[in-house]
């Protein structure tokens, strides 16, 4: 057998090491800021979630978490972003951050490589540095798939491989648009691929192709002898590796482990191609395996994703539904396809809407492989025009699991309870309730008032909320908005000193960063509309990023009259405060006959009570 090299002779893999030492680069901010303003947030976004515009800002359903009514806002003339649901917000940094799973060194990359803006990176290099992981990763993924794929194209031993795919009626467009694989048999051509290219095999071990051999003595090949799909992630990058064996050798999939590049329960195949099909649609089909994802494109039917061995998942439902907003969930007709049925419509059922999706079950010993190559496109979407939707799926399953004895029928009631909780559309749920009247023959009034008495039942269970109003949290808020939103006032806020009287640790904090970044900013007239968004990126503190997206994006008509106004108000208010607690220090005082503190608190009293001496009460009891 001969070695990779003689296989396909790719291109050397990038060296990790130079002389002993890691390099690392730094970016020139004046390049951070030109990135970020060639970077339009709503585009950005808009190819992530489904956007609808709102007055002057923009809603969807968040890709952070779990909800069934929009709150992710996005404020276009303000370059940010905030969720009122899970308080998640910043700027277009932040966003990829957070969607792609990067640092910020790795955001500005990606931003600039989308603008088309070239980074002069200066090396600073030291023993201590260390490169940036993901990129090393990212490198030996590539390599990897350039070697799998060239073995099973180019070499002699990719032979039976291609017989393989070819009896499964893959084709070479698919084999290339896809980039299939082939790993071939014995324990260490991976692994003595990558020493002889003088790549640390511990990196190589973290990126899930090779294994640590449990006497300590070396590594072996995670894949052999199987053919290889390469799963990517949005930017069409190598993260992981499923693998196939072509006998009945088991396990007959092998996916890669966890990796700082790959989650499965994050990553869905062939989702990279499909996005712009699934916008065009407005629709996808979520498929559970390899060959039927690359069937159903085959057939085309491009609006299509696979899970990757696991579950559909929260995060896999976000992802689908921030681009678009109907879901075909593509199952075979045994019973572990109708518990995966089932599970999907529960994740649906808590935290989405479930008329969003419809079940499509295939005939009995079908899955969607088989299902296109006997019956075509054609027949498979006429099967999905007539799918399940979630409601009907369940009574079915409810009927076929319980019968229609009269004992069956109350079963079958019952078990449809729970999920019609979740239902608030009145017109849907009545014609669900006349769904399962016209399946078990229960009066359709019958069924009404037992879910009406389970409804109940639940209400009273349910422990009630008590919330508690602050006004001076409230009126502090507002001063932190009025900072974010009309920086113009700033200097009129310095001056009566009342960012010290601010009573909550974290709006203290975060007005003095407006100040700060204010400052800072006097060289650059006109600049003002950018302060929020330096402030998120100067920052790192979660809670202080959220307070600065929340409260810059929730737009007020600010002028300079409403501002003296407010700040007015508030100093009447924070004198009433002190003026309550001086005189519990004064009683205080009196009781325990302590003078000399007595005659200062009287003083200090009578300083907050006179209107000339306004701006200083913040200089004097706390």
């Amino acid at each position: 057998m001969r070695t990779l090299e003689e296989a396909v002779n790719p291109a050397r893999l990038f060296r990790i090491h130079m002389g002993g030492l890691f390099l690392s680069y730094t970016i020139p901010a004046e390049k951070i800021s030109e990135i970020k303003h060639a970077s339009d947030l709503l585009e950005i976004i808009s190819e992530y979630v489904v956007l609808k515009k709102s007055g002057r800002n923009y809603l969807g359903l968040c890709p952070f978490h779990s909800e069934k009514t929009p709150s992710f806002t996005v404020t276009p003339d303000k370059q940010m972003f905030y969720c009122f649901g899970c308080g998640e917000g910043g700027n277009v940094f932040s966003f990829i951050m957070k969607q792609e799973g990067l640092t910020f060194p790795e955001a500005v990359r990606f931003l600039a490589k989308r603008c088309q803006i070239t980074i002069p990176e200066y090396i600073r290099g030291a023993a201590t540095d260390k490169p940036d992981e993901r990129d090393i990763l990212l490198q030996i993924n590539q390599q990897a798939m350039t070697v799998f794929h060239n073995v099973l194209l180019k070499s002699e031993d990719g032979a039976t491989a291609r017989a393989y795919l070819e009896k499964r009626g893959i084709p070479a467009s698919i084999i290339a648009d896809f980039r299939l694989g082939y790993a071939l048999p014995g324990w260490n051509h991976l692994t003595q691929y990558f020493s002889r290219q003088g790549t640390a095999l511990d990196f190589v071990e973290k990126a899930g192709l090779i294994t640590r051999r449990s006497n300590g003595s070396g590594y072996y090949d995670r894949f052999r002898d199987r053919v290889i799909f390469p799963i990517f992630n949005s930017q069409h990058q190598a993260i992981a590796f499923g693998g196939r064996v072509m006998d009945t050798s088991l396990p007959k999939y092998l996916n890669s482990p966890e990796t700082p590049l790959y989650s499965k329960s994050k990553s869905l195949y062939g989702f990279d191609v499909a996005k712009p099909f699934c916008r065009q649609t407005g629709e996808v089909f979520v498929a559970e395996g390899y060959m039927d994802l690359l069937s159903l494109h085959l057939h085309g039917i491009q609006n299509s994703a696979a899970t990757l061995g696991t579950a559909m998942t929260e995060e896999h439902i976000r992802l689908l539904k921030g681009v678009c907003d109907k879901i075909i969930l593509v199952f075979d007709s045994d019973q572990a396809g109708i518990k995966a049925a089932q599970r999907c419509i529960e994740l649906f059922r808590l935290h989405h809407q479930p008329e969003d999706i419809r079940i499509l079950v295939l005939p009995e010993g079908e899955d969607p492989d088989t299902y296109l190559q006997k019956y075509g496109s054609e027949a498979f979407r006429d099967a999905a025009a007539s799918a399940y939707g979630v409601f009907s799926f369940l009574i079915d399953i409810a009927v076929k699991k319980h019968g229609l004895s009269l004992e069956g029928k109350l079963r079958v009631v019952q078990e449809m309870e729970e999920p019609l909780s979740s239902l608030t559309d009145t017109v849907v749920r009545s014609s669900v309730f006349r769904e399962i009247s016209e399946r078990t023959g229960v009066d359709e009034s019958a069924i009404q008032e037992k879910f009406r008495s389970a409804s109940r039942s639940r209400t009273a269970r349910k422990p009630s909320d008590i919330h508690i109003s602050n006004d001076n949290l409230k009126f502090e808020k507002r001063l932190v908005a009025m900072l974010l939103q009309f920086p113009e006032i700033i200097p009129e806020v310095i001056e009566r000193n009342l960012i010290e009287t601010l009573s909550d640790p974290l709006f203290k904090s975060v007005a003095m960063d407006v100040i700060s970044c204010f400052n800072r900013m006097k060289q650059y007239p006109g600049h003002n509309d950018d302060l929020p968004s330096l402030l998120v990126m100067d920052t790192n503190q979660s809670d202080k990023k959220k307070i600065i997206a929340e409260y810059s994006i929730q737009k007020e008509e600010w002028r300079r009259e409403g501002c003296l106004k407010l700040m007015d108000q508030y100093e009447i208010m924070q004198k009433r405060r002190l003026s309550r607690l001086l005189q519990q220090k004064i009683k205080a005082a009196e009781e325990s006959h302590d003078d000399r503190l007595l005659q200062q608190l009287l003083k200090d009293f009578q300083m907050i009570t006179r209107p000339q001496e306004a701006g200083n009460y913040g200089k004097t009891v706390r």
